[in-house]
């Protein structure tokens, strides 16, 4: 029997250090964007080579489509989730499978956590979504990936709430790969551009010119304050 999968990538950044994200991870559940995980368990843990190496059982549910009722019912399905924290290379990798329906739509995630030069915590999910079920697997496969991408945004949403409320001093944020906002940094950079016109359009080696340059730079600042803190204002 030949079995097609399809794969999905995405990326968030959260503006933690790797430390906290890990403690945070298994204080995770719940949050309110994780209504559809029913039970978590730990049922083995153990240090090998001075990694960490944990193994989860997991009980999820989310709402089947009409099309799918025909091949089950919206029962939970039970996930198995083993992970390797690695606090010498600072690398944190989970490993989830489904146990149950199998045959009609298996999902494997790899998701790794790595420290960012700035301090802050890179989270790289990769899923691999493949079925058997003969005529239906194209339609099947293509549910799986947008039911992925709808839940990546949701766990990194969830997890980004877990975080505040556990590290409330930190600056919190959540950035996905395809987010950044044009229309900000567009306008961002226009302030740039008239800020660097008003304060060098002359720039002669006279000590009341500098002063009266640096005052015009002062205006401008004054005068844009409320632009300038509403680009830098982040809305968690």
């Amino acid at each position: 029997m030949v079995i097609t999968a399809s794969s999905y990538r995405t990326e968030a950044v959260f503006d933690y250090s790797w430390k906290n994200v890990v403690v945070a991870y298994w204080n995770r559940y719940p949050n309110p964007s994780s209504s559809h995980v029913l039970t978590e368990d730990t049922i083995q843990r153990e240090v090998r080579d001075g990694k960490l190496y944990s193994r989860r059982l997991l009980s999820k549910t989310n709402p089947v489509p009409k099309w799918g009722s025909r091949f089950y019912n919206n029962v939970p399905v039970k996930i198995v989730e083993d992970s390797v924290l690695d606090p010498v290379a600072k690398t944190f990798t989970t490993f989830t499978r489904n146990l149950g329906m199998k045959k009609i739509m298996r999902v494997d995630e790899i998701v790794t956590y790595t420290e960012q030069n700035d301090g802050s915590t890179l989270a790289v999910r990769r899923a691999y979504i493949s079925s058997q079920v003969f005529g239906f697997s194209r339609a099947i496969r293509a549910f799986g990936i947008e039911r992925f991408k709808s839940n990546s945004n949701k766990a990194s949403n969830g997890f980004d709430y877990v975080l505040r409320r556990m590290f409330p001093k930190s600056q919190s944020s959540v950035h996905h790969s395809a987010s950044p906002a044009a229309g900000a940094t567009g306008a961002f950079a226009a302030h740039q551009s008239e800020l660097s016109v008003a304060t060098t359009a002359a720039v002669p080696n006279h000590t009341s010119t500098i002063k009266s340059v640096a005052r015009i730079g002062y205006d401008f600042m004054k005068c844009h304050a409320s632009k300038i803190a509403q680009l830098f204002s982040v809305r968690n």
